[in-house]
């Protein structure tokens, strides 16, 4: 399937793109929910972010988190937000599930989603 999918050229170069982009965000980091929800592009909205990484703030310790944002169709490209941890509200969707709404525009979402409050 890979040699034919290599043999179209925009399908192979987002196919190739997206692959490395889950293979970076399957590794979980200690302590962290890897698929949230984040205020975005406005408060009162929710979209799907992959949280990439925890860091603490130097100047006032507070745990932030930088979250990838995919945008649909091509989850190749999206938004970098860094938001404080407290903000994000952890999900169950695994990252697959998070993978195919993102791609398919939210058509092959799970039925349900369950929710934390924070991350």
């Amino acid at each position: 399937a890979e040699l034919l999918i290599g043999r179209i050229p925009l399908v192979h170069s987002i196919y190739t793109a997206t692959k490395k982009l889950v293979s970076v965000v399957q590794q979980k980091p200690d302590g962290t929910a890897r698929v949230v929800l984040i205020e975005f592009p406005h408060p009162g909205l929710k979209a799907v972010g992959l949280v990439m990484r925890t860091f603490t703030d130097s100047a006032s310790g507070q745990e932030l988190a930088a979250v990838f944002v995919p945008t649909s169709p091509n989850p190749t490209s999206g938004y970098l937000q860094i938001a404080p941890i407290a903000r994000l509200v952890a999900t169950d969707m695994t990252m697959d599930q998070a993978m195919s709404m993102v791609v398919s525009g939210g058509a092959t979402a799970p039925d349900r989603i369950a929710t934390g409050w924070v991350v």
